[in-house]
């Protein structure tokens, strides 16, 4: 493990952001606002997967709708409110306001180390 460097994948920046803004909505609007609401892409990207058809722009403009409807869904809502998961793994589990927030700073500061690295084998630039 101490010598060995990652291999290339099909993670991309841009499957990153697609990624996030499906998060954002699962997370405040399905289960803090219990909202039943449609996929955030019409082809229900779900993993890192690129869809070349769709531009950075593009992801960039879903990605900040999906954070401010979010923002919106959780402002003046109690920190102790609490959302149920509807499916997966936690199916089921009641999560306060409080851990879906913390769960998210979790859920970026993991894809922004994913994303440290991709940018270093596009352009070997590292520390910025």
């Amino acid at each position: 493990m101490r010598v060995a460097s990652v291999e290339p994948s099909a993670m991309t920046l841009l499957g990153l952001v697609q990624h996030m803004a499906v998060v954002e909505r699962n997370w405040f609007q399905r289960i803090v606002a219990g909202q039943d609401v449609p996929p955030v892409f019409d082809d229900d990207v779900t993993g890192f997967s690129l869809d070349p058809a769709r531009g950075m722009d593009e992801a960039l403009g879903v990605w900040r709708r999906e954070v401010a409807r979010g923002r919106e869904l959780c402002a003046g809502l109690p920190l102790d409110g609490t959302g149920r998961i509807a499916d997966g793994p936690m199916a089921g589990v009641e999560v306060s306001l409080r851990w879906v927030l913390i769960h998210m700073i979790e859920e970026y500061a993991r894809h922004n180390g994913h994303a440290d690295l991709l940018r270093e084998r596009i352009d070997g630039v590292t520390g910025s």
